[in-house]
């Protein structure tokens, strides 16, 4: 999907997906990665939800994000709970979706202001 009307001045926006890739800034990406308003951390992330680590998570802590998105790749998968126990304790959001819904969350929080990091796995 392409997103209309983006802007690439405001940092690092997603002006689209599709499977197996996002196109951030005008570049085309197909290993996962980390985005944010102010970074993109390209070859992050496990392969698949199953391989996902609290060492990925850390990396999106380390961005000091209000709210973290993590695109899961085609369907929503939940990480194991004890993962993710470390951002609720420092009282991150956090949200879990399918890569296409977390490419547009992305994009309104980032649109918002807020300070938002996205772990996207793109399988």
């Amino acid at each position: 999907m392409k997103f209309a009307e983006a802007d690439i001045n405001g940092g690092y926006l997603i002006q689209g997906y599709g499977s197996g890739r996002v196109v951030i800034n005008e570049r085309v990406y197909t290993d996962g990665l980390i985005v944010s308003p102010e970074q993109l951390i390209i070859g992050w992330g496990p392969a698949t939800m199953p391989e996902m680590s609290a060492e990925h998570f850390d990396a999106l802590i380390m961005l000091a994000p209000q709210v973290i998105i993590l695109g899961t790749g085609a369907r929503q998968i939940f990480p194991d709970p004890a993962l993710y126990f470390s951002i609720m304790e420092r009282g991150i959001g956090l949200e879990v979706m399918d890569t296409g819904a977390a490419c547009r969350t992305y994009n309104i929080l980032m649109a918002e202001g807020r300070a938002v990091a996205a772990g996207l796995i793109l399988n």
